[in-house]
C-alpha cells in the first residue's frame, strides 16, 4: 500500500523495515508489539486513540511525537491505505516547505 503513493521508498529505521518520501519517515514496522508506527499529528492521533483504542495506541515514547501506533491484527485494510496517505501528504508537505541548504561556493 505505502509503496503505491509517489515517492515512496523502502527503507529501515532502528533497523526495522519502513517506508520514507524522500527521507522523511511515514511508518515503521514495529514487529515487537505486532504494530504499525505512523506518522499522524498529536490532535489527529488523540482522535483516533479515543475513537478505537484498541486499535490505535501510542507508548510513552512516542508521546511528544507526531505518530501513531496502528495495531495490525486489528486495523482495516482500507483504513490503513487512508492512513497511509495521511501520513504521505504530511511527510511530504513538510519536505516540500523545508528550507532549503545553501550550497558553499
Amino acid at each position: 500500500m505505502a509503496l503505491a503513493l509517489d515517492n515512496v521508498e523502502e527503507a529501515t529505521s532502528y533497523g526495522t523495515p519502513a517506508f520514507k518520501v524522500r527521507g522523511e519517515l511515514i511508518a515503521r514496522l514495529r514487529n515487537d508489539i505486532g504494530a504499525l508506527v505512523l506518522r499522524m499529528s498529536i490532535e489527529d492521533r488523540q482522535e483516533l486513540i479515543a475513537a478505537d483504542p484498541e486499535t490505535y495506541f501510542i507508548t510513552d515514547h512516542y508521546l511528544e511525537y507526531p505518530y501513531v501506533l496502528v495495531n495490525l491484527a486489528r486495523v482495516q485494510p482500507e483504513a490503513m491505505r487512508d492512513l497511509l496517505r495521511g501520513a504521505w501528504r504530511s511527510a511530504a508537505s513538510q519536505k516540500a516547505a523545508a528550507p532549503k541548504k545553501r550550497r558553499k561556493r
